[in-house]
């Protein structure tokens, strides 16, 4: 059975490199010299160094972040000899060496080699099984460890903890899905109220999209705020791609009726979320409907009936039943229209080449 190693051809790279300088008046740029493979030895005296000696640690976590980024080959190398449970200890355990400085001194120091292993742990790209390993073994404090860079750490730490997050919630089993502490939510949302980037505000609504529908997590994303801070994203945003995240948040956490509660006391909810309605994609769409849904079965008062009206949500799902939307949103459109027939039926608020459309009882 053959290695996944190849051999380089030094000869045939000298050649090529001796033609690329012949050819340099061309234009021809001269292809640099490949440093030579990492071995899994250097690794492990990296690794040994930095759990030995105190002074040496930070100084072998930045050399380890360099071979991280190199290879796809080293970044496997790399799980193989042990630095994820090593890098994973660092952030757990505060700092993992006793060093006998000052106190200022010290948190200064952990802080610079808890930012560097969170920074490896993250372009390691972490295989599912070493992942599943992470949280099974002792993983709570390996969570807790990200909720505190979470609390308290730089834009950048807090974006890499979140899209580790996500890495490990997608193949965590139900017990940690159940069991993710409220806290968690809080700083989610304010990682999407702070904007930090597009990845890791990416990274945060997948994330509730893979946990919201377990336990008690709808209620504690709606008591960290989520819902105000969603709407306030799709106010802003008009990528398609976010849009369809913040939209499916929503449907998930209008499934209970604190969430639906919170949708209904901001200003614009209704009115954002039927104005995304045709404008984004047909799964933005859906979603959207999905929504209103939700609201029209289950939290339709005099007042909201009224609103939807007035800012144009019963137009748009007569608009919905008009052109080339999706079978199920077309289905939710006329379910919604013929519960509330009473009230929109005959309103003076749908223009008539939309009423028209309005489907009878």
């Amino acid at each position: 059975m053959f290695g996944k190693d190849l051999t380089p051809n030094h000869t045939l790279r000298r050649l090529i490199q001796a033609w690329c300088t012949l050819n340099a008046s061309f234009g021809i740029e001269r292809i640099p010299t490949p440093r030579p493979p990492i071995e899994r030895a250097q690794i492990a005296k990296l690794l040994n160094d930095a759990k030995k000696f105190p002074h040496l640690q930070l100084k072998s976590l930045r050399r380890l972040r360099s071979i991280t980024l190199e290879s796809e080959r080293n970044r496997i190398c790399l799980e193989e000899a042990g630095a994820v449970d090593f890098l994973a200890t660092i952030l757990k355990n505060g700092d993992s060496t006793s060093v006998d400085i000052a106190s200022d001194d010290n948190e200064s120091e952990f802080s610079r080699a808890s930012g560097e292993a969170l920074n490896i742990l993250y372009h390691l790209k972490i295989s599912e099984r070493k992942l599943k390993n992470l949280i099974t073994n002792d993983g709570d404090q390996f969570l807790e460890s990200l909720l505190q860079i979470l609390k308290h750490s730089s834009y950048q730490s807090r974006a890499y903890a979140t899209m580790l997050l996500k890495s490990v919630f997608e193949v965590a089993d139900p017990m940690h899905l159940i069991s993710i502490r409220p806290e968690m939510f809080v700083e989610l949302v304010r990682v999407l109220n702070d904007q930090i980037s597009q990845q890791s505000s990416k990274a945060a609504l997948k994330l509730l999209v893979e946990v919201c529908p377990w336990g008690r997590n709808r209620i504690k994303a709606v008591e960290g705020g989520a819902v105000s801070v969603l709407i306030e994203l799709l106010l802003d945003k008009s990528e398609k791609r976010a849009c369809e995240l913040v939209l499916a948040v929503l449907d998930l956490l209008c499934g209970c009726a604190e969430g639906r509660a919170e949708l209904l006391k901001h200003g614009a909810g209704l009115a954002v979320v039927s104005k995304k309605i045709l404008r984004v994609s047909h799964v933005a769409s859906d979603k959207a409907v999905r929504i209103l849904c939700s609201i029209c079965r289950f939290s339709a008062t005099s007042r909201v009936l009224q609103e939807m009206l007035q800012v144009g949500v019963v137009a748009k799902l007569c608009l919905v039943l008009q052109v080339d939307s999706s079978f199920k949103s077309k289905e939710r459109a006329r379910e919604i229209l013929k519960l509330h027939s009473r009230v929109w039926r005959n309103s003076a608020c749908v223009p008539p080449y939309l009423m028209s459309s309005y489907p009878s009882s």
